[in-house]
């Protein structure tokens, strides 16, 4: 006998289509079960249409249960569940809602045993994975056998995450990422391996095992079983933000859709700007291709920017040649053109962002947290900060920390520090260990012998302040070299050498010293230590053409403290204590919006990125990022560019402005430029 248990759907829409959304959201939400893309432009309200099409297919007598959303946040799964309640007035906590990694953990537990896991499998944070896969590196002596270090656990992580989530090996991920560490790949291979093999026999998992088990399960031939119950437990797959899934996400998706056969991908191929992350174009821009029978739809009536920043944004969009072509089309009244702006050099760009952003805030009365300064890397803001804190304009940087708080950067002005005051004894602990086989307690002590506050040990004690001078920093170096064994031998004997050498730096200027340190060893630190050494390489030389303007390296320290002791709390009277200009890049603020964007560094080889510049599909992408910078502003966008640079040797460099500016100064004009007349503060 069988017993049929109503649901609690609604009989009939507790909403009214017609009045909630316009005739495009509207044709997203009725759209009949099956594969569907939905390319929804900056703007135009794709959460609310995702969150309209579940509700209606719930009210339509579909169980919450059978309902597959995916989003990249859990925030956004949550808003939008609670706002698919408050429409049907129903209970949504059955739902399958949430990260993939939410999701996927939430199978997992239901489906552990063919995996070899027990239900209650334990997840690895990222530091107890850093742990455990430190602790195979050791069993197996690499450190100590390898004629360079060997990959840390936190690059070793990065490896192993991007080879599952491009689903590529791991010899293609460190040949494209890591080329330095090429002859150290059957190695890398190994230690990922046991990796995987001892949290097997534990019952763990990381993050990446969530997506790679679930992946097996739908799969392997020996999980038929286990696949055909999970493709059939769902009657409708939605996934949100489906530009900024990987290959192996994508395969989900389209693994868990393959009974149902009803698939809602909904998202902006014009935003795809994180294939350094391992995200892959290919899943929106073939959509088409996998499930030929797929309808496609758009949203493009803009409900944030006014028409002449929308028209800015189109054309350069359309310069792309793989792309979903499209036209935004503005809601809001004729507003400001779009300022392009060229300046004298990169300090008359600082100057006339921060004399703009306070005419706005003191003339217009617009608070600071309403305007934000993208930028392409967060080196770009360098001379920003300063300016900013100069003036004491208080602001906040998103996801990140100030430029000159940054570990790396922290970590070569230490040399310059312990140079200028060899007393410096925390700087002097931070450099050394920097240096292979150099620990804790041995950093400390020849820090002291080089503070005077501990003797050698041929030497009678001797207190620091009794008259007597420090001893040269690159003796005690090369005392405490021969004192060591193994690889901190060889790491203090380079310092030494490495120490002398930045006695003629630091008198020709601290910009040569800087060089000088990431050119003998910080630069293959970097290599070694970060996922995105290249990035904080540009941002070393960026820091060192800045350090070129000061003719001794004391005037630049003291440059830099005065920078970060700047409090910036009480000078903008009458603000919110917690008033900020908000300073980002432009991969940080997708998905968020200001009335006011100033955009920094709109100069080529800068924003397109000189690496851009070689690869046609990577310049692609780079206009994507400015196309999600224009779009980021809905009254007032400014595009800025020092047309001077300094160059390290020899005459000043001629800087072009943007190809991206360039492609759409046509007629009609879509941007006004502004010439910069400099006058009196008291005009």
């Amino acid at each position: 006998m069988k017993y049929r248990l109503k649901t609690s759907a609604p009989a009939r829409l507790p909403f009214d289509p017609d009045h909630d959304l316009n005739p495009q959201q509207r044709a997203v939400v009725e759209a009949p079960a099956g594969p569907l893309l939905v390319i929804a432009g900056a703007g135009t309200g794709k959460t609310r249409t995702l969150t309209y099409r579940v509700a209606r297919l719930v009210a339509a007598g579909c169980p919450p249960d059978r309902i597959l959303l995916c989003t990249f946040t859990n925030r956004a799964a949550r808003e939008m569940v609670e706002r698919v309640e408050g429409l049907l007035q129903i209970d949504m906590r059955r739902c399958y809602a949430g990260t993939f990694h939410h999701i996927g953990n939430r199978l997992l537990r239901r489906h552990a045993d063919p995996l070899g896991l027990t239900p209650d499998f334990g997840i690895l944070d990222p530091e107890d994975a850093r742990t455990l896969l430190g602790s195979i590196v050791g069993e197996l002596g690499l450190k100590r056998l390898t004629a360079r270090r060997f990959p840390p656990p936190r690059q070793l992580l990065h490896v192993a995450g991007l080879a599952r989530g491009t689903q590529q090996p791991v010899a293609e991920i460190v040949a494209a990422r890591l080329p330095r560490m090429m002859d150290q790949v059957a190695a890398i291979e190994d230690v990922l391996h046991r990796y995987d093999e001892r949290k097997r026999s534990m019952s763990l998992c990381d993050f990446d095992d969530l997506l790679a088990r679930w992946y097996e399960l739908l799969t392997r031939p020996e999980h038929a079983a286990v696949a055909q119950e999970l493709r059939g437990a769902f009657d409708h797959v939605l996934v949100d933000e489906y530009q900024d899934i990987n290959a192996l996400q994508g395969a989900l998706c389209d693994g868990m859709a393959a009974s149902c056969n009803s698939l809602t991908a909904v998202g902006d191929d014009a935003q795809s700007i994180y294939a350094f992350r391992g995200a892959d174009f290919e899943q929106i821009a073939g959509f088409t291709a996998r499930h030929p029978r797929a309808a496609v739809l758009e949203l493009t009536i803009n409900y944030r920017s006014t028409p002449q920043i929308l028209a800015l944004a189109n054309r350069c969009i359309a310069h792309n040649r793989r792309q979903h072509p499209k036209q935004l089309s503005a809601i809001k009244r004729d507003g400001m053109v779009p300022a392009v702006i060229p300046l004298r050099d990169v300090y008359q760009q600082a100057e006339l962002v921060a004399q703009r952003v306070l005419e706005l805030h003191h003339e217009q009365g617009l608070p600071l947290r309403k305007m934000a300064v993208l930028y392409r890397n967060h080196s770009h803001s360098l001379e920003l900060q300063v300016e900013l804190s100069r003036r004491q304009i208080p602001f906040g940087i998103r996801s990140g920390v100030k430029f000159f708080e940054q570990a790396h950067i922290k970590d070569v002005v230490s040399y310059l520090r312990a140079r200028e005051n060899p007393r410096d004894g925390l700087s002097w602990v931070r450099l050394l260990r920097q240096w292979p086989g150099v620990g804790a307690q041995t950093a400390e002590r020849i820090a002291a012998r080089i503070a005077g506050l501990a003797p050698a040990d041929d030497e009678p004690e001797v207190a620091a302040n009794q008259g007597h001078g420090l001893p040269p920093a690159e003796r005690v170096l090369m005392e405490a070299s021969q004192a060591s064994r193994g690889r901190g031998r060889e790491s203090l004997a380079t310092l030494a050498t490495l120490w002398e050498q930045l006695e003629q730096d630091v008198l020709a200027g601290p910009g040569d010293a800087l060089r000088r340190i990431v050119e003998a060893h910080y630069g293959e630190y970097a290599d070694r230590t970060f996922s995105n050494a290249p990035t904080r390489r540009e941002d070393l030389e960026h820091l060192a053409t800045y350090a070129d303007r000061y003719r001794d390296a004391q005037l630049f320290l003291d440059e830099v403290a005065l920078v970060q002791g700047v409090a910036a709390e009480n000078v903008v009277a009458g603000g919110e204590p917690d008033d900020k200009l908000v300073l980002s890049t432009v991969h940080q603020a997708k998905g968020l919006e200001w009335p006011v964007v100033l955009v920094l560094w709109m100069a080529d080889g800068r924003f397109p990125s000189a690496q851009a510049l070689r690869s046609p599909p990577e310049l692609e992408e780079e206009r994507r990022l400015f196309y999600v910078a224009t779009t980021r502003a809905a009254d007032e966008l400014y595009l800025c560019y020092p047309t001077l640079e300094e160059a390290r040797d020899g005459p000043m460099k001629l800087l072009r402005p943007s190809r991206f500016l360039v492609e759409v100064d046509a007629s009609p004009p879509v941007f006004e430029r502004w010439e910069i007349e400099e006058a009196p503060e008291d005009d």
